[in-house]
C-alpha cells in the first residue's frame, strides 16, 4: 500500500528511534543495518531532512538524528515528505456534497480515511513494537525487520540452491 520509498523511511526512522537520543548514523551505516542500497538510503534520508523530520549533520562523526519526538512524526508526515500532499482525487465540482457524483464521494472518503489513519500513527506508535518476531511457520519476514532485505536476498540464494540453481 505504501510506495518502497515511504517504506525505507519508515525503516530508517525506526532505526534511528532505537538509538540512544541524539544519535547520528551516516545514511551508509542506515543503509547497511537495513540491507538497502547507500544511494537510495541517501535519497530517503534526503526527503526526511528537506522535511525536517530529520537533521543532519556534517563531519566525521556526522551523519543524520531525529530532529522530532517520535510523537511528532505522524506516517502522514513521512509519506508526505517523500511524495508531496496527499490529495484527494476528486470531481472539480464545487456542487454540495449531495449533488456531487458517487465517485467524488467514494474519493473524498477514501481521502479521509487514508489520511486520518496516517495522521493518527506515529514513529512512537511503532517503536512500541517495531518488528514482528519472525519465526518459519508465520511465513516471510518483517517487514520493518532489521535486514529485511538481506533476509530476503539470503532466502532466495538459499531457495535457489536448494533446488539446484546456485553453487
Amino acid at each position: 500500500m505504501l510506495a518502497k520509498t515511504s517504506l525505507t523511511a519508515v525503516r530508517a526512522l525506526l532505526e534511528l528511534g532505537l538509538q540512544r537520543p541524539g544519535t547520528c548514523l551516516s545514511p551508509r551505516r542506515l543503509a547497511e543495518s537495513l540491507g538497502e542500497s547507500p544511494t537510495y538510503m541517501a535519497k530517503v534520508v534526503r526527503h526526511m531532512v528537506k522535511a525536517g523530520i530529520l537533521e543532519a549533520e556534517k563531519g566525521v562523526k556526522g551523519g543524520v538524528r531525529l530532529l522530532l519526538a517520535p510523537e511528532a512524526i505522524t506516517l502522514q508526515a513521512v509519506v508526505e515528505a517523500c511524495h508531496g500532499a496527499i490529495i484527494g482525487n476528486f470531481c472539480k465540482s464545487t456542487r454540495p456534497m449531495a449533488a456531487s457524483c458517487s465517485f467524488h464521494r467514494a474519493t473524498l472518503e477514501l481521502h479521509v480515511a487514508v489520511t486520518g489513519v496516517l495522521s493518527r500513527w506515529t514513529l512512537a506508535d511503532l517503536l512500541k513494537t517495531p518488528a514482528a518476531v519472525d519465526h518459519p511457520e508465520y511465513g516471510p519476514p518483517c517487514l520493518m525487520a532489521r535486514g529485511h532485505m538481506v533476509s530476503v536476498a539470503d532466502a532466495i540464494a538459499t531457495t535457489l540452491i536448494g533446488l539446484g540453481g546456485g553453487q
